[in-house]
């Protein structure tokens, strides 16, 4: 929600006004000094919205104040000008209208052109997200990061790298949307305070890695799609495309990565297809790129992939992984339920690459049980499981 400043105002009066966290009205405002705004400058509060109010007979900005909870002043810096001694019967007035319900609706067939756009009602109502782009699929789609948080411990979450196990999308879109409402309105998440966590720890989301994938998974393609006859010639003829788990050029993005790539290469099939192929050589295809230069860049502290299906948390990788890693399986494993797993005969995948090349720890974390793409009936209790070891990745 944007508010004009006026004389007097500061950043520490909007927080105590609207009972918000000062830095996450800093974190806002990027650009703006908070010891120098100036009258007439529009800045912006995080967690509100503005509604329209028609006044009716009877009422008085004070009434309509007290009614929703707000002090007097909440109305007057919304609505500028106002004479708060003579509103008049059928005059429109701004009102600041808290949210403390979900924007993201994860049970659903959440596809690419829903995650973006609930990326971007988050940030037009979250302003101190930060969503750069980092990168876009072969077919042209934008995948997003989403940024949170202020702290030196960098933490990432990833979902979709593979397109049937498309549920691990929504899942973190709640997470995230989660974490956005206990902060601006300072409620806790299973008895957990996130204001510090936000101060100490910064959160790198990539909600959906292989967005072509998983737009072919949910919703197929149309006879006249360019890729149409490849793809359903590489699904031997089908166009049930439930079971592919690769990008639309029928690599497999986690057979990507340069972690033994020889050797996934040397048992998986030398062809495109809907899972399993790893390319030509690693790093070929532009989403495993993007996310390659991305992990680089960030130089995050750990990682956690999240994929579908069986209620496992891989967590080595040749014997690369730092002590920790084992210490925090096991908080992920109690707090969820699931069975930490050392190793695999499995190579080339992103968490394989990070713990390899960055000696931190890196995870692999199997959500649900079934048959992919799991069913939205699991959406909840996959939610809930998830959740812990959302948190714990970031507190532990």
């Amino acid at each position: 929600m944007e508010v004009m400043v006026r004389r007097g105002d500061t950043f520490w009066y909007y927080s105590q006004l609207f009972r918000t966290p000062l830095q996450l009205i800093i974190d806002s405002n990027r650009g703006i000094s908070p010891n120098a705004i100036t009258v007439g400058q529009r800045i912006q509060i995080p967690g509100f919205v503005a509604t329209s109010y028609q006044v009716r007979r009877g009422d008085t900005l004070w009434g309509i104040a007290r009614s929703r909870n707000l002090q007097l002043d909440t109305l007057l810096l919304t609505n500028p000008g106002i004479n708060p001694s003579r509103i008049q019967i059928g005059q429109t007035i701004r009102i600041p209208l808290r949210i403390t319900w979900r924007l993201v609706q994860g049970r659903q067939n959440y596809d690419h052109r829903i995650m973006l756009n609930d990326v971007r009602r988050l940030r037009n109502v979250y302003p101190f997200l930060q969503v750069p782009s980092i990168g876009s699929s072969v077919a042209g789609r934008n995948i997003p990061e989403v940024l949170i948080g202020r702290g030196g411990k960098r933490v990432h979450y990833n979902g979709s790298f593979h397109a049937n196990e498309w549920i691990t999308t929504p899942v973190l879109m709640t997470f995230l949307n989660d974490y956005l409402l206990s902060l601006t309105n300072q409620t806790t998440i299973r008895g957990r305070s996130t204001l510090p966590t936000y101060l100490q720890t910064t959160l790198s989301i990539v909600p959906m890695v292989n967005p072509d994938g998983v737009h072919l998974v949910i919703n197929g393609l149309p006879a006249n799609d360019p890729w149409r006859a490849r793809v359903v010639a590489w699904n031997r003829g089908s166009t049930d495309f439930s079971g592919w788990k690769a990008n639309i050029r029928g690599v497999d993005l986690n057979d990507q990565f340069p972690a033994r790539w020889e050797l996934e290469r040397a048992r998986n099939p030398k062809v495109p297809g809907p899972r399993d192929y790893g390319g030509e050589r690693p790093l070929s295809e532009p989403e495993a790129i993007a996310m390659a230069n991305l992990t680089r860049r960030r130089d995050f502290t750990r990682v956690l992939a999240f994929h579908t299906q069986g209620k496992v948390i891989y967590w080595g990788f040749e014997n690369h992984e730092p002590p920790d890693s084992e210490r925090l399986v096991r908080e992920f494993a109690r707090v969820s339920g699931y069975e930490p797993v050392k190793t695999i005969e499995s190579y080339a995948g992103y968490k394989d690459w990070f713990i390899q090349d960055w000696r931190r720890p890196g995870f692999t974390v199997e959500l649900g049980r079934g048959v992919n793409p799991l069913p939205l009936a699991q959406f909840d209790q996959i939610y809930q499981e998830a959740l812990g070891i959302f948190l714990a990745g970031l507190y532990s």
